[in-house]
């Protein structure tokens, strides 16, 4: 069993001995067990309230360098025709706390009806999809590994 204990933020450009893909609820997690495709168990043991990144980079005990990726998940990808269109989404999304991963042309969030449902009222594409999933940590993540920032 692999122990991870010390988050490397990215980039880090030393040789890394593992990739562990992570889905975007997996990487605010700084205490779990999971379990690798091939039967390998780590164990998180981050300070509380880190929140991983992808391109960042978990130090085992043992010295093993194991990068974060982001594991390709279930979305909602909501575009508009117009810039203005876009930002109210953006506002009524904000204004429920939802987390958002934001492009200039498009957003997206966890699959959820209610929202959806919403988001097509107003006008808006929604299109579900399969791909990582990185949400903007929040203007008050300012501690451990989430204080970094992969603009």
């Amino acid at each position: 069993m692999l122990t991870l204990h010390h988050c490397l933020p990215a980039p880090v450009t030393a040789p890394v001995d593992l990739t562990l893909a992570l889905s975007a609820d997996e990487r605010q997690r700084s205490r779990c067990r999971l379990n690798l495709p091939d039967g390998q168990t780590v164990v998180l043991r981050l300070p509380r309230g880190t929140v991983l990144q992808a391109g960042d980079c978990l130090q085992a005990e043992s010295g093993e360098l194991v990068s974060i990726v982001a594991r390709p998940e279930p979305v909602l990808r909501v575009t508009a025709t117009t810039p203005h269109d876009l930002l109210r989404a953006a506002y009524h999304l904000g204004n429920r706390h939802v987390p958002l991963a934001i492009t200039p042309d498009s957003l997206c969030l966890a699959p959820d009806p209610v929202l959806e449902a919403l988001l097509r009222q107003l006008g808006l594409h929604v299109t579900a999809e399969i791909t990582p999933f990185c949400p903007e940590a929040g203007a008050y993540a300012g501690s451990q590994a989430s204080a970094h920032s992969h603009a």
